[in-house]
């Protein structure tokens, strides 16, 4: 019998490749792993507390912030079984990112939403190569 270290869990998180969000019903970020910091640019103690609106470009705040206060008022989304969104976000240093992410919504006793938890992966440099290769198709098609 294998027996887990209590540990285990939070190295799992702390240690990932990708970025592991939480955040409260609010949309303040309560954790954000090392990945976050890797990918996005911004420490923890820089994110925790603050809104999700810092990795989010401006251009899409209010499309985000609309759509979280229907999600927290009716409690459904339809992204929580685990699909891939593909979106644009923001580094810290004003770039732009273009990340996959998935959600996990966590509902307190009473079917109330307490906790979104988010698993983002920058996949900026597959999304230019695909641009490119879009490019090149279109132009051939072309001649």
């Amino acid at each position: 019998m294998t027996i887990i270290p209590d540990d285990l869990p939070r190295r799992i998180l702390d240690g990932s490749p990708d970025a592991i969000l939480v955040s409260d019903r609010n949309g303040a970020v309560q954790y954000w792993n090392q990945g976050a910091e890797r990918i996005f640019g911004f420490s923890a103690a820089e994110a925790l507390g603050r809104s999700m609106d810092l990795i989010i470009p401006e251009r899409l705040q209010a499309r985000h912030l609309a759509g979280w206060k229907k999600v927290m008022e009716t409690g459904i989304t339809h992204y929580d079984k685990g699909q891939l969104l593909t979106v644009p976000a923001r580094h810290k240093d004003g770039r732009e990112l273009s990340i996959e992410f998935s959600i996990q919504i966590l509902k307190d006793g009473g079917a109330r939403i307490k906790w979104v938890v988010a698993v983002l992966r920058d996949v900026t440099e597959r999304f230019v190569r695909e641009k490119a290769l879009r490019a090149k198709l279109k132009a051939l098609e072309g001649t």
